[in-house]
């Protein structure tokens, strides 16, 4: 775990990784976000607040700890939090929406290069370091809300550990549904 809810700390810049951000509710931690390179974390405390999520890593991450020099800094951290905002509301909801594959292969290409646009096919990929880099199924599943066997079924077909052509992939990277495939 980064930080918890409820902490004051500083604000840093995802570098490399991606980091998972969630709610504390009655009922547990609910995921809001993920925070990828580039992306601000803890930006409540630019603004004199402790921190409102929990964050914690999803895949090896680090950070670079920022501390504005002034007044002018501050507000321009602020203005590029707040901008970065709509995308990753964007990527949640591809994580969140659709079939189970297309959530998947939504998620592979956060993890590819972590900012791999919507068009860049999984063929083109290194199938077999994707692989070893992948968080563990429990958390890919939890990530695009579906059970750990059905991401591990997909996964089979979206990342097949046979070397031949992939086949079937690119209806489901290109966002047909996965019965396409």
């Amino acid at each position: 775990m980064l930080f918890e809810a409820g902490e004051r700390g500083g604000c840093w810049r995802v570098q490399r990784g991606i980091v998972r951000l969630d709610r504390p509710t009655a009922d547990g931690h609910v995921l809001v976000m993920l925070a990828l390179p580039g992306d601000w974390l803890g930006t409540d405390t630019l603004c004199d607040h402790p921190h409102q999520w929990r964050a914690t890593a999803v895949t090896p991450v680090r950070l670079l700890p920022c501390r504005p020099s002034d007044e002018d800094q501050r507000r321009a951290w602020q203005v590029e939090a707040l901008l970065q905002l709509p995308q990753r509301c964007h990527d949640m909801a591809r994580l969140r929406t659709g079939s189970v594959a297309d959530r998947v292969a939504a998620l592979l290409r956060m993890l590819h290069g972590v900012t791999a646009p919507a068009w860049v096919r999984p063929e083109a990929w290194n199938v077999q370091g994707l692989r070893g880099a992948l968080p563990p199924l429990r958390v890919m599943a939890d990530l695009v809300d579906a059970k750990h066997e059905t991401v591990c079924r997909v996964l089979g077909q979206l990342l097949p550990r046979d070397p031949r052509p992939m086949t079937g992939i690119v209806a489901v990277a290109a966002g047909a549904s996965a019965a396409d495939v």
